[in-house]
């Protein structure tokens, strides 16, 4: 029996990266980037995760938590609980935070490793994915 899926999301000032499970929930593909056109406009952002929400049927959402190297929490924590906030709302799924701490330089490494030039055309994606796949990976673990 297939499962619902499970969304990662990297949530930045400018842009959401979006990925999502298999159907497994064993892997994670990236799917988009989601731009904005100013920081503090939403609505479009919230409307396209809850389209491709329906679209992959998911049933959770993984929201990366951007916590210091020295595990503080900064400016862009506070607003990525109020757009946790905001999903759930709107959604009426779950969204759990998950610490993301590094996965915009592994990212971006990964990418110099396989000599990709445009880093930031594809690293909020990427940064997705790899949020994803460490929550889909603690699962295994328990």
């Amino acid at each position: 029996m297939e499962q619902k899926r499970i969304m990662g999301l990297d949530y930045g000032s400018k842009t959401v990266g979006v990925a999502v499970s298999d159907p497994l929930g064993i892997t994670a593909q990236g799917i988009e980037i989601i731009r904005r056109e100013k920081p503090t406009k939403l609505r479009k952002t919230i409307a396209r995760i809850e389209a491709l929400v329906q679209e992959k049927d998911v049933s959770t959402i993984v929201l990366g938590y951007p916590k210091h190297l020295n595990n503080t929490e900064g400016d862009r924590c506070a607003k990525t609980v109020e757009f946790q906030e905001m999903l759930e709302k709107r959604l009426e799924i779950p969204v759990i935070l998950w610490d993301e701490r590094l996965t915009t330089v592994v990212a971006d490494r990964t990418m110099d490793e396989l000599g990709v030039d445009n880093h930031k055309e594809y690293v909020d994606e990427i940064a997705a994915m790899l949020i994803l796949q460490n929550y889909l990976d603690s699962l295994e673990k328990s």
